[in-house]
């Protein structure tokens, strides 16, 4: 059943979601859709619909829970636009809670004064992927961020990803962090974070971690760690 996210209380839904269902799905009357508000599905059998106007009957109402136990925010590299993008949906199917874009020294991607419509288009993008996925919550996606920025907020458990062997494997840090709730990992662009960026973030409290021998993508390599995390804490 074709899901959406209602705007408020009262189950609207945007203009883009109508002109979906009517006209993208070709839904009709008496076919069902799930709307979602606040972690609650309401399953609708629709009365009435046009290209710029729906009703619907609530046939009913369900608590539900579909997300990780662990509330993790993705902070990635400004990059070019098609890597953001399989960034956002993947970890967004995966179970992200949040994303932070992020201005790093070896950044080449620029996003000028377009940083609003970019949020806004991210944030269509991770709601069609809460959607498809069956997601309870659409993930929230902040303004962007330096690294001086990062270090100064609060979570239990905050990783960044090294390109050096020699730091400890994503899979002991997690193992040995089985208690903490909110998670924030640092992935950087293409060439990894610079040394004195990575050096900055442990001593702040970031745990340099390993992805293993091989050296992944910037786009891969947040998708391997929120999959590591999915595995070691699905309930």
């Amino acid at each position: 059943m074709q899901r959406y996210f209602a705007l408020d209380e009262k189950l609207t839904l945007s203009s883009k979601d109508i002109f979906h269902i009517s006209k993208v799905m070709r839904m009709k009357v008496n076919d069902k859709i799930e709307i979602v508000f606040l972690k609650k599905v309401y399953t609708c059998n629709i009365t009435y619909i046009c290209k710029n106007d729906i009703k619907f009957d609530i046939l009913d109402i369900k608590d539900e829970d579909n997300e990780l136990n662990k509330k993790i925010t993705v902070a990635f590299s400004i990059v070019n636009e098609n890597k953001i993008d399989f960034i956002l949906q993947k970890c967004t199917e995966l179970g992200a809670y949040s994303f932070i874009p992020l201005k790093l020294e070896r950044c080449k991607s620029k996003i000028d004064n377009k940083e609003l419509k970019k949020i806004d288009r991210w944030s269509i993008i991770c709601k069609e992927a809460s959607e498809q996925s069956n997601r309870s919550i659409c993930p929230t996606i902040s303004n962007i961020m330096n690294i001086n920025d990062i270090v100064k907020l609060d979570y239990d458990l905050k990783i960044v990803c090294s390109t050096k062997e020699n730091e400890k494997s994503i899979k002991k840090i997690l193992q040995n962090n089985t208690n903490c709730d909110r998670i924030i990992i640092v992935v950087g662009p293409e060439g990894g974070l610079s040394s004195d960026e990575e050096t900055f973030l442990i001593t702040n409290g970031f745990k340099s971690v390993t992805l293993g021998k091989t050296i992944l993508r910037t786009e891969t390599a947040p998708i391997f760690v929120m999959s590591a995390i999915k595995y070691e804490f699905m309930r």
